[in-house]
């Protein structure tokens, strides 16, 4: 297969440069020494040549029609930002620790997701590595890390990246980020990287001027749409499936999440979906293990992740935001913008039976139907959460749940995650109800940008002015991006211990008890107990069987279990003292012959296990 960029090896480097409208193309090294060379054009428009007696670390340019000097566009590293010149990278240089590696199942999957420039002090791919050890005693074991793609400046999300393959030199480059992954290897955690494939960032995004990136036939909520199926769509479709394949093979990442994939607008007879899950199979097959690719959707389409032979796309799993919603209303009581759609403990209920609340259902927020049934579609296929970037960091004071809802609601909000039958995912620090926010911040270099984005900012939260008399944060300042740094320390005192605690005594249950390690929703029945607000919840696998209720009223609920079925021992009680709870009156065993009348704490939740 032909590599893309710049291919370095025994002291050669290939060119290869994918741009059919334009007249000429040489590369122009710049250090260690001034020179040009001319490349040469094939019949598909790739321009390729290779130069002798050069060293990695040598810098270059494209240099187009003799006159502009253009990084490119498939480059490694940009030591010098998005405006600078282009590394040439050793790939085969790093010493990798991790043979024989062979990544965890997606149905074993508790992921986290973490920002690398807010998750320590320091914000770069190596000081991460000392926090390892922590998540692994919590539970975790696969980090999900925000895009990494270059962007401009220091402090982004990594959803304005404009170099697909150069990994952001702030965070430390090339090697920072391959040190990580080995050490995550190390300790038997998974890494799965977040990739961008709808749009590229505003600045420093040169592509638009090769003429075949873009096209103007769909319109994204970041302008014009990646031309995925326009004239001249094959060297970007094959740009993009080669990106899938760059990240796996050279970083031994485990997966990939495919940010907001109903924003990539393709009409071919195959859409680029099913071609990067097909060229991951064929990787598969050549290593001989599983990668993952997981895509973000608000379609609540289950042909994402079916497989091809039924008409899918094979794309392993897709997050389900439905949960999210379902959750965040019932415990917020909120019903701005999307959250009118939601609200109800019936919903909560749907998504654990079906994995979707819309399955072709009338959306009052769309004003139309929404959604398919994902029947078909494996339990593991679903990734989960109770709070992500997006979710928090789109919030105006980017808060997070600690500061909505009580300590009780938190740990009622990690059962209700911890013991779904998908594969949950967590936020970086809501393990310990961190109470910092996550805000959005940007560091552009271009002023009427930088005023855009303050602008955009502001109009977004309009509406939410006239409530508190607040105003959304200057995304360009330093102080935003500080204040969303993690308290890390946090998580050994007072109520943040419990809270962590919790988490991890879940994620135990998670792990040993085989009615919630299986995650078949078919062995699964949520119902609600109305007009008490409790959620209930069964699940069974051969002979282990558990029996959970959640609380989400304000008053204590008397119910009566009517399980008539052996001896069940309770394993979990978030009022115990242990887990900072006020106490609880439930008894330690229910004898399936008689009718116990249980108590039930506001905002609490209890497990019972018959095995």
């Amino acid at each position: 297969k032909m590599h893309i960029g710049s291919q370095y090896s025994n002291n050669t480097c290939n060119f290869t440069l994918w741009a059919p409208l334009v007249g000429e193309v040489a590369v122009h090294l710049v250090e260690p020494e001034d020179k040009i060379v001319p490349l040469e054009k094939d019949r598909r428009g790739y321009w390729q040549g290779s130069i002798a007696d050069i060293k990695p670390g040598s810098l270059y340019f494209y240099q187009l029609d003799g006159e502009t000097d253009r990084a490119d566009p498939a480059s490694n590293l940009q030591p010098q930002g998005v405006h600078g010149a282009s590394e040439i990278v050793d790939h085969k240089s790093f010493k990798w620790n991790d043979d024989g590696w062979q990544g965890v199942p997606l149905e074993e999957m508790v992921i986290y997701e973490l920002h690398v420039g807010t998750f320590t002090e320091a914000g770069t791919f190596e000081a991460i590595i000392s926090r390892l050890a922590d998540l692994k005693e919590l539970g975790v074991n696969t980090i999900e890390i925000m895009p990494v793609a270059q962007f401009p400046g220091s402090r982004n999300w990594g959803y304005d990246g404009v170099f697909p393959y150069a990994v952001q030199n702030s965070y430390g480059g090339v090697d920072g980020l391959k040190t990580l992954v080995d050490a995550c290897h190390q300790q038997g955690m998974s890494v799965i990287l977040d990739v961008v494939y709808n749009h590229l960032g505003p600045e420093g995004n040169y592509l638009w001027g090769y003429g075949t990136y873009f096209t103007e036939k769909y319109k994204t909520p970041w302008g014009s749409a990646v031309n995925f199926d326009d004239s001249y769509s094959d060297g970007v479709r094959y740009y993009f499936v080669q990106n899938v394949l760059y990240w796996l093979e050279n970083y031994h990442l485990d997966g990939l999440r495919l940010d907001a994939v109903h924003a990539i607008y393709d009409f071919g007879a195959k859409h680029i979906l099913a071609e990067m899950a097909e060229a991951v199979a064929e990787l598969e097959q050549r290593k001989n293990r599983q990668y993952y690719l997981i895509a973000e959707s608000d379609l609540n389409d289950p042909r994402i992740i079916r497989s091809q032979e039924v008409g899918g796309y094979g794309i392993d799993a897709q997050w389900s935001d439905d949960f999210h919603h379902a959750l965040h209303t019932v415990l917020t009581g909120e019903k701005n913008g999307y959250y009118e759609d939601f609200g109800s403990l019936e919903q909560l209920a749907k998504i654990y039976n079906q994995g979707f609340v819309y399955t072709w259902d009338y959306s009052p927020h769309r004003k139309r139907y929404h959604g398919e049934h994902p029947s078909d579609c494996a339990s593991s296929q679903f990734v989960v959460c109770a709070q992500n970037h997006d979710q928090v960091g789109n919030r105006m004071l980017g808060d997070r749940l600690s500061n909505l809802i009580s300590f009780e609601s938190l740990k009622l909000t990690a059962t209700a995650l911890l013991l779904s039958p998908y594969i949950p995912m967590l936020f970086m620090g809501e393990e310990y109800g961190e109470k910092a926010p996550f805000l959005y911040f940007v560091s552009h270099g271009d002023p009427d940008l930088i005023e855009a984005v303050r602008k955009g900012r502001k109009a977004e939260f309009a509406a939410f002015h006239e409530v508190d008399g607040k105003e959304a944060p200057d995304p360009q300042a330093e102080e935003t991006f500080k204040q969303s740094r993690l308290n890390w320390d946090k998580r050994k005192t007072g109520e943040h211990e419990k809270l962590w605690l919790f988490h991890q005594k879940l994620l135990q249950m998670r792990k040993n008890v085989p009615a919630l390690r299986n995650l078949d929703r078919n062995q699964l029945e949520a119902t609600v107990v109305e007009p008490e607000k409790i959620l209930r919840i069964q699940r069974h696998h051969q002979d282990s069987q558990i029996l959970c209720w959640l609380n989400f009223s304000s008053e204590t609920v008397k119910i009566t279990n009517n399980n008539k079925s052996g001896t069940w021992k309770k394993i979990l009680d978030s009022s115990e003292p242990t887990w900072g709870g006020k106490g609880s009156q439930l008894p330690e065993k229910l004898d399936g012959a008689s009718n116990y009348e249980l108590n039930i704490n506001p905002y609490s939740v209890v497990v019972y296990s018959n095995q």
